[in-house]
């Protein structure tokens, strides 16, 4: 008798994938890097509409809120520390920088807190005085294009419609 395989790949596991890919094919012939295009993607895709909605909604908000913030807080650490560097006044505005985002994700949307904190930090920690701003408009406009192409994927490809099209498949797979 032949024995199931262990590993599985569902639909939204190919979908995801495939939203993924689609976004670093377009960013190849665009000539940017498809990272954060990928990684709003991946984050992007949910089982249905509205799990897209919510996860991509959770991801684009937070890059947004995390990265207009994260450009306010770096302007304020310029005015004490012009070239930049790590300096003990970032603990602070990060700490004030995550409390601010947690009662701006309340008004906005809640579930923007984590993927803002990860925007914040980034910001405050990784990148310097010459990119912050670049870097934000950058990441805010690369995550949109990611969730938007899981969104059209998950749009495009709903799992009923997939359900159709490969029954025939699945039947010969199982040898019916």
């Amino acid at each position: 008798m032949k024995q199931p395989l262990p590993v599985h790949v569902g639909q939204r596991n190919v979908k995801t994938a495939l939203s993924a890919s689609l976004c670093a094919l377009i960013y190849y012939f665009l000539g940017r890097n498809p990272a954060f295009a990928c990684i709003g993607a991946i984050f992007g895709m949910g089982a249905d509409m509205e799990h897209s909605r919510l996860h991509g909604g959770n991801r684009l908000f937070g890059t947004i809120i995390g990265g207009f913030l994260g450009i306010f807080l770096y302007r304020i650490y310029l005015i004490f520390y012009p070239d930049g560097g790590h300096h003990l006044l970032l603990v602070p505005l990060l700490f004030g920088g995550i409390v601010v985002l947690i009662i701006l994700a309340q008004f906005f949307w809640v579930g923007a807190v984590q993927p803002g904190g990860v925007v914040l930090c980034l910001l405050l920690f990784s990148i310097g005085p010459d990119n912050y701003v670049s870097y934000s408009l950058n990441r805010m406009l690369d995550t949109g294009v990611g969730v938007a192409m899981s969104l059209l994927i998950n749009w495009a490809l709903p799992r009923e419609r997939l359900e159709r099209w490969l029954a025939p498949f699945y039947r010969r797979s199982r040898g019916e």
